[in-house]
């Protein structure tokens, strides 16, 4: 269950153009927390793939999702959803909503995580340093016969688990203080 304080009520917003992370540490290295559905029913889920830039005079992110995953459903379902990013030390807190399902785990209680709501509605956690609420914009599935580079298909794909990927439009973004 989400708590009532809000992340407004917790971090500073800022505009996007003022994200200073490299986003290549940041997805790649630190991963970042996809979550989706509303304060009352989400699931959250580690992710390492995704970019961050400029796309249609908006600021967007990428994140991709295969289709089998727990949360890809929530995020079928909804129109917003956020990426949140911590410090190290939230390392296996992310570990645990990255290698177990919330079909048949609270990730909240596992990870130990405090979900926060956004006035948008949507859900992320009071130990995120990084949060940001965003739109989709666009969703289509990695087709298999588009990769130039031949070899990531059996590579990665070898069981034909495609990810979706998705662009979403940065509508907020709050830091920790």
């Amino acid at each position: 269950m989400v708590r009532e304080q809000t992340l407004e009520t917790t971090m500073k917003k800022i505009d996007p153009k003022e994200i200073r992370d490299n986003a290549m540490q940041l997805i790649g290295h630190d991963w970042m927390l996809v979550t989706a559905g509303t304060p009352e029913h989400f699931n959250m889920m580690t992710a390492s793939w995704g970019g961050l830039g400029f796309m249609w005079k908006k600021p967007v992110a990428f994140v991709v999702i295969r289709p089998q995953r727990h949360t890809f459903r929530f995020i079928e379902a909804g129109e917003e959803f956020t990426l949140s990013f911590f410090s190290h030390e939230y390392h296996k807190a992310l570990t645990v909503c990255g290698t177990t399902s919330g079909r048949d785990t609270d990730k909240v209680a596992a990870s130990g995580l405090t979900p926060y709501g956004t006035e948008n509605g949507n859900v992320s956690f009071t130990e995120a340093r990084l949060v940001l609420e965003c739109r989709k914009l666009y969703a289509e599935a990695l087709n298999p016969d588009a990769f130039l580079d031949k070899t990531i298909v059996p590579e990665w794909y070898a069981a034909g688990d495609f990810h979706k990927m998705y662009i979403v439009e940065i509508l907020n973004v709050w830091v920790k203080e």
